[in-house]
């Protein structure tokens, strides 16, 4: 018999399917579906910026009336700490419905006060807390380093006020990925004899500065844009992803496997359970699934789980742990294939 099983930054999931951060979870009814239909762990809706700065500004608002200096920084606080409370209760109610994890989920722009109300996340019973940073880069006059330090920021500002795993979803469009992958995920460590840098675990004494991620979630998909040529307007594109989509993640998940310390996420186009076999071989611990549950219905989770399963069997394997990585870069006798692969290929360039 098949164990799909699997451990997803310190939580014990049933399998590795994970419905993804979607209208699907974005309130109890959603939630609970997934959960019957077998998901291993549930990404909440996330919350957006937008939202909690909303309340922000209504509550701003009333500084205009308040003599006093820090009036206005006072209700900015304010309304960061009460943020939107139909999500604080989401997630209160998921924890005492369903069984699976709960993983909330924060969609940042910019690094603002998000530790406390990650710290509130936390209190409700998240089991872990998502951050989706979907930054669109269109300032000419922004330097790349620049980019990736606000990911650096959003991050530590989160890790260090909570204790609970977070996940860090990102989109592919970095100029040095492997590398931002790396420091995303390692501890900075401080100590008496060396100066700070990055380290992994095996560094021996030290103060922890700076906590990495425990997960990379690769890869999250900004919605589409599209071309009304009749109107000539701007409208929304295919707002599901396609099969085809699952290449960039699994290139880069199997680049990552084994060079990066936290877990890999995999997310975009999976759609069956042969691409989660897919993905597993090339180094994931888990899939998201978003947009085939939108076409096929809560009961794909199940046909998911049982093509894996058939896939598993008829290749001998009992546990996930007998494949996953199999095909990653870090275990492969020809690393370079991985990177040149579109040559060799689909130009005659080697065998």
């Amino acid at each position: 018999m098949t164990d799909l099983s699997t451990t997803y930054m310190g939580l014990h999931l049933s399998n590795p399917i994970v419905v993804a951060s979607s209208g699907l979870t974005t309130n109890l009814k959603g939630v609970k579906k997934c959960a019957e239909a077998g998901a291993g762990a549930i990404v909440l809706k996330s919350l957006f910026e937008e939202q909690i700065a909303a309340e922000t500004r209504a509550l701003g608002r009333y500084a205009d009336f308040v003599d006093h200096g820090e009036a206005a920084e006072y209700l900015a606080s304010y309304g960061m700490a009460l943020g939107p409370r139909d999500y604080l209760r989401l997630v209160r109610e998921a924890k005492q419905e369903v069984e699976v994890p709960i993983i909330a989920s924060l969609n940042c722009v910019t690094d603002g006060r998000w530790g406390d109300y990650a710290r509130q996340l936390e209190g409700a019973g998240a089991d872990a807390i998502e951050l989706n940073v979907a930054l669109m880069p269109t300032d000419p006059h922004q330097e790349g380093a620049e980019v990736e330090e606000i990911y650096f920021r959003i991050l530590h500002e989160v890790k260090s006020r909570v204790g609970v795993p977070v996940a860090l979803k990102i989109g592919p469009h970095f100029t040095a990925l492997a590398r931002v992958a790396e420091r995303l995920t390692r501890d900075r460590v401080e100590g008496a004899d060396f100066s700070v840098g990055w380290c992994g675990g095996a560094t021996g004494g030290g103060r922890v500065v700076w906590r990495g991620a425990d997960a990379l979630v690769l890869f999250n998909r900004f919605l589409r844009l599209d071309i009304d040529l009749e109107t000539l307007k701007l409208v929304a594109g295919n707002p599901y992803s396609s099969p085809e989509e699952s290449h960039t993640t699994l290139r880069w998940i199997s680049l990552l496997a084994g060079r990066i310390d936290g877990d890999l996420a995999a997310a975009t186009g999976i759609h069956d359970g042969l691409d989660i076999a897919r993905q597993i071989l090339a180094g994931a611990t888990t899939v998201q699934v978003c947009s085939t549950l939108y076409l096929h219905g809560f009961g794909q989770i199940g046909r998911m789980r049982g093509e894996l399963e058939e896939w598993m069997d008829g290749h001998g394997f009992a546990a996930l742990g007998d494949f996953r990585g199999r095909l990653s870069q870090a275990r492969s006798e020809r690393p370079h294939s991985y990177e040149r692969l579109q040559y060799l290929k689909l130009f005659g360039g080697g065998g």
